[in-house]
């Protein structure tokens, strides 16, 4: 089906292919290369942010950064419930202990009293924000409250590259922030993702861990545990590619959901998730809840009707507090 709508398929903009040849016919095919390094020379720039690290996920970034944060086990780490599954996960990676709250039911990212009241709860040493479909999370008064105390935030920005919270880009708000190249992404390198943050001492020595933290010497010696994180030269060249189009793929994405909102307005039950006040989305997703009290629309019936007209979609995430893994996690809402 040529014609089939899918949720977020790769868009190539030739680009990239020109640069994955290049990459390959230089012989750099191994992990790392110069492909890798300029990478995240451009995504610094783009970014406006010092310190970048291209990995081989997001969630390697993830994982990365607990680390970087020296979180133990049955340390609380606070999350919001409403996101995919590896935020959440990467805080078992770590044996800590994941205390997930609840999100702003018109913005769906961390609902700041539900914050509020899980650090004073819970005293977490870390927080990890989610920018939900493209939307950024509160950062003024999350920033403030996590300050006051002492609670360390790193921001998964793996939806939302490219999306912005007062001018600034979304990913380079807390101590350090990730995102995602996965396929479905609104950039992909096929399977990748950047650890990116202000702070140099953070990313130096995730760059040591993610290359199996290897001594600085002529023979293999490791003192402490890593891992095989890095990014690839020829997926590298592919993300060089389609950062170079990044800002066309917002105006796009951006279109798209206008599109969507016009057409299914005549749904009078629909309510679309609107951008906060302060952020700008790359609308990664369309997204929108159905208000069953006010229809007999059922959300299975729509996505068979929109699945008959070749239209792929699907409900959002389930959230962690009803995964049957995390069903014994405490979840804090108002």
């Amino acid at each position: 089906m040529s014609n089939r709508i899918y949720l977020s398929p790769p868009d190539m903009s030739g680009k990239e292919k020109k640069l994955l040849i290049e990459a390959f016919n230089s012989n750099w095919i191994a992990p790392l290369g110069p492909e890798v390094d300029q990478l995240e020379k451009e995504f610094s720039k783009y970014l406006n942010i010092e310190n970048c690290l291209a990995l081989s996920s997001g969630t390697a970034g993830l994982h990365l950064a607990l680390n970087q944060l020296h979180i133990k086990p049955n340390d609380i780490v606070l999350c919001p419930s409403l996101t995919f599954v590896a935020t959440a996960n990467v805080i078992r990676y770590v044996n800590a202990t994941p205390v997930f709250i609840d999100v702003d039911k018109n913005s769906w990212t961390i609902d700041i009293n539900c914050l509020e009241k899980a650090i004073k709860k819970y005293k977490p040493k870390a927080l990890l924000t989610v920018d939900l479909y493209g939307n950024s999370a509160n950062y003024n008064e999350i920033i403030d409250l996590c300050n006051e105390f002492e609670v360390k935030v790193i921001e998964d920005a793996a939806e939302s590259l490219g999306s912005e919270y007062e001018n600034k880009k979304c990913g380079t708000f807390g101590e350090m922030g990730i995102f995602s190249f996965n396929g479905n992404k609104i950039i992909t390198t096929s399977g990748g993702g950047l650890l990116v943050s202000s702070n140099k001492e953070y990313i130096k020595n995730a760059r040591k861990q993610s290359m199996q933290s290897r001594e600085n010497k002529i023979y293999y010696e490791h003192k402490q545990i890593g891992f095989n994180y890095r990014m690839s030269n020829l997926l590298a060249s592919i993300g060089r590619g389609q950062l170079n189009v990044l800002e066309n793929k917002v105006k796009k994405k951006r279109k798209i959901f206008g599109r969507y909102k016009k057409y299914l307005k005549i749904i009078e039950s629909i309510k679309f998730l609107e951008e906060p006040i302060r952020c700008k989305s790359n609308r990664w997703l369309t997204t929108f809840v159905i208000d069953n009290m006010r229809t007999n629309l059922n959300r299975n019936e729509l996505i068979d009707n929109l699945e008959k007209h070749n239209i792929e979609s699907r409900p959002v995430w389930k959230p962690m507090h009803k995964q049957p893994y995390y069903k014994s996690a405490d979840y804090v809402y108002i």
